[in-house]
Parts: structure tokens; sequence; C-alpha cells
């Protein structure tokens, strides 16, 4: 078992609607850890959120290039971006951190992707790798303990979060049984292999809630 620490945070990742199903870009089964996740972040006294929020027009959607479709690769000025559909929109409803996740006391939403030229799947910095969002520096500032990260979708956002934050000193461990994948084009065997190499632990929520 493992016991969490007063100091310790819940880093719940982008449980918004459009992630979920019937939204723009839903991650299959990204509905059955909404449950899971209420009763993890109980045993957490420090949990923050980050939410993707892009303008309407964001580099990252195909909508944006001409002759390109979802999913889709291309090369931008900061390296290779994976193009999606269009998906959290500012002030949508697809954009809206879902009214299941029951976690009255996160303290913190951190909005990520509202450049319109970068994309942004870290809680920690941008797809340029220099434009950082904050988030290191809250979490230091508060002298906190280990990261646990759930959320949508595993081997992008989260992956990357993770491996930030692993980056930036921190330990950081992935609930595995939290956290749904979209797993396109290999994606999520990628980012295992990179998290394992990074150091960050993989658990399972039962050695948590036992």
């Amino acid at each position: 078992m493992i016991e969490i620490a007063p100091e310790d945070v819940l880093v719940v990742v982008d449980v918004q609607y459009d992630f979920l199903p019937g939204g723009s870009l839903a991650v299959a089964g990204g509905d059955e850890i909404v449950p899971l996740i209420n009763a993890l972040a109980k045993k957490f006294a420090n949990v923050v959120l980050t939410q993707d929020w892009h303008p309407a027009d964001h580099i990252s959607f195909a909508s944006q290039h001409a002759g390109k479709a979802p999913f889709e690769m291309v090369e931008l000025d900061y390296g290779t971006q994976v193009l999606w559909p269009d998906h959290c929109v500012w002030q949508s409803h697809g954009a809206e951190i879902s009214n299941d996740l029951d976690v009255p006391h996160a303290q913190l939403i951190i909005r990520k992707g509202y450049n319109r030229a970068i994309d942004s799947y870290s809680g920690f910095q941008e797809a340029d790798r220099q434009t950082l969002t904050g988030l290191a520096g809250y979490l230091n500032e508060r002298d906190v303990g280990r990261l646990f990260v759930v959320g949508l979708a595993t081997d992008f956002c989260v992956a990357w979060t993770a491996l930030d934050g692993a980056a930036g000193g921190f330990d950081v461990t992935v609930i595995e049984d939290a956290t749904r994948a979209i797993d396109s084009n290999g994606s999520l065997e990628k980012a295992w292999a990179d998290l394992e190499d990074a150091g960050v632990q993989r658990v399972m929520s039962r050695e948590i809630l036992g």
C-alpha cells in the first residue's frame, strides 16, 4: 500500500467534456475514470487541475490546415504536431471540466493551449518547450511532496505532464487505471517507454485505495 502524505499532490489532467464520450475528441472509456479520480482525490489534501483551453482557430486543429484531416501530422515551427478535431474551444461546453468530477478542494486550475500558435499537452510548459505555465513555480512555492497524475489522455497530456514534472525535479507517479489513452500511431507504447526512461513510476489505484 502507498501511504499518501499531507504534502503529496493529485494532478488531474483535462477531465473535460470534449475528451469524454460524446465529445469532439472523445477518449474511449474516459468517463470510467471519473468515479475513480473522485475516490482518489479524497486521499489528497492537495489537488490541482489542468484544462485544455483553445481559441477557435488554434494551430493544432486540422480545420486550420487546408487538405489535412484529424490525426495527420504536420511540421510546425516548434516541431511535429498531431492535428486534432476542433476541441476545448474557449467558453464552449466541450471545454468545461466535467460536473461529475467531485473535487471541491482543488486549489488551482492551470489552463493550457490558449496561445493560438503553440499547442500545449503538458501542464508545465507548452510544446515549444520554452513557455512555462507557472505550475512548477506554484508547486515549489507550496513545498509539495510527490505528484500523482491522473486524467486524459494517458499518451498525450498525462504523459507530457508527468515527464515535465520529473524533468523539473518532482517525484512523479502515474496512476494507470485512472487514465485512458487515445493511442494514435503507437503513441501509448511510446509514452510508457518514455515515462519509464524518465523514472516516472506507474501504479494502480488499488495500491492507494486498498
